[in-house]
């Protein structure tokens, strides 16, 4: 199930290069760790992550394939999940949210943040493009359990994504931190991360087709 050392070493290199360019992931993490602080950063990288195992487990059985065929397919996802985002970015842009919460409104807001961390990576086709695109090229045929290998590769990947992802989100929500004692900062913040949501989502719908994280 797991691919020789060459491959993987190559799979590596490859993903390493492929997360230092920031993409529709990386940008909604920036945007909620600026908007709502670190914490809402990670659990977004986590929401994200968990929406790539799931297009890893269709990559396994086939699905990608299907919607790659499928121009309907790819259109009803690719503006779903566009639509979703600009969704998000107008709420943020309608309600100002305080910075001082009680223990259980961060938990419900962090379990929100989570699930939409989540339905974004889900509904953006280009996930599941890529892993069609990218995965199979390092699957060694003749070594048997073609599904496997790729559930091994995408799990990596996914992995290695958190952690570029939290890296981002530390990084954007230190800054946000530094910031959130300016009174302008405080006036402006969720008009910044509302339309940093909303830039995405028009992006998003009127993307080429080329994959990116």
């Amino acid at each position: 199930m797991i691919p020789n050392h060459s491959s993987l070493v190559l799979f590596v290199s490859a993903v390493l290069v492929l997360l230092a360019i920031p993409g529709p992931a990386v940008l909604y993490i920036l945007g909620r760790s600026i908007g709502q602080g670190r914490s809402a950063g990670l659990v977004s990288a986590l929401g994200i992550g968990v929406g790539t195992l799931i297009h890893v487990a269709a990559a396994a059985v086939g699905l990608s394939a299907l919607l790659v065929s499928s121009a309907t397919a790819f259109g009803v996802v690719k503006y779903l999940g566009a639509a979703y985002l600009i969704y998000l970015g107008v709420q943020k842009l309608r309600r100002e949210e305080s910075f001082e919460v009680s223990g259980d409104q961060a938990r419900s807001k962090l379990s929100r943040v989570f699930g939409q961390g989540i339905v974004v990576n889900v509904l953006n086709p280009k996930t599941a493009i890529f892993f069609f695109a990218f995965l199979p090229q390092f699957v060694n045929g003749s070594r048997g359990h073609v599904a496997g290998q790729i559930l091994f590769l995408g799990i990596l990947f996914a992995v290695m994504g958190v952690l570029s992802d939290s890296l981002w989100a530390l990084f954007s929500g230190s800054v946000a931190h530094w910031l959130r004692g300016n009174a302008r900062w405080l006036r402006a913040q969720r008009y910044v991360s509302g339309g940093m949501l909303i830039s995405l989502g028009v992006a998003t719908a009127f993307a080429n087709s080329g994959p990116k994280k």
